[in-house]
């Protein structure tokens, strides 16, 4: 008998399981607080010009789903209609679930494939440090807001770079989980995102090839990641010719 009930059950897990083909996706979500409406799927316009529309599907019952197929993974946005702000989550192959918090767009939950689950707790942890050094953060802008206006307009960049300096010290808690990320998350797409911001970032660029490397190998693959590895050779030969 128990042999049978889990034949049963074995059956049932795998046509309960939907089989999607490699690059294939399905968003299914839910939209609080709202039956119906329309759900844009938007992605970054690539010459620049913001966000851009690619799917629209219609919200029933305060559900809606989305399906295609992508090449790899790569940020998207949802766009409830009427509701300001976007969700931004990780367009990927396998089954994506949102739900949707239309009255704070932060607090909608991402699901599913690994990727949208590590960004969602992600930004929550991000949230939380916020959340701790606001009141030091509107404190600090407050007192110092006049005096960086008055710097920038006479050109003084020691009062400038001195304010930035202490303004970097009081941010360092966000600072350091942000780029400490890739560190201990080697196969989440937002890693490749960070590795990719170090570029850029001074106080990073000598750990900017420690960490690519350490970087899953499918991560090196997508487009950030091969920019990553462009502008790791690029720097190198610009130290090789000093």
């Amino acid at each position: 008998m128990k042999k049978v009930l889990l034949l049963v059950a074995s059956v049932v897990a795998l046509y309960s399981c939907k089989r999607l083909g490699e690059g294939e996706y399905e968003i299914t979500g839910t939209v609080k607080g709202m039956k119906t409406g329309m759900v844009f799927l938007e992605k970054q316009n690539p010459m620049g010009m913001g966000p851009m529309a690619i799917d629209t599907v219609k919200i029933v019952d305060g559900k809606f789903e989305i399906k295609g197929k992508t090449t790899e993974p790569e940020i998207h946005f949802l766009q409830i209609d009427k509701v300001n702000g976007k969700v931004p989550f990780i367009l990927e192959g396998g089954e994506i679930e949102v739900a949707v918090d239309k009255d704070s767009l932060f607090k909608s939950k991402l699901s599913g494939t690994y990727s949208n689950e590590e960004f969602y707790k992600f930004n929550q942890e991000s949230y939380k440090i916020q959340k701790k050094l606001q009141k030091e953060v509107t404190a600090f802008q407050v007192k110092n807001m006049a005096i960086m206006t008055e710097a920038q307009q006479k050109g003084d960049t020691v009062t400038m770079n001195r304010i930035r300096k202490e303004y970097d010290v009081i941010q360092k808690p966000i600072t350091d989980y942000t780029f400490g990320y890739p560190k201990t998350h080697p196969k989440s797409f937002i890693s490749v995102l960070i590795t990719q911001m170090m570029i850029n970032n001074p106080n990073y660029s000598k750990e900017l090839e420690g960490v690519y490397n350490s970087l899953d190998e499918s991560l090196k693959k997508t487009k950030p990641g091969k920019a990553i590895k462009v502008s790791i050779e690029s720097l190198k030969k610009k130290t090789s010719l000093k």
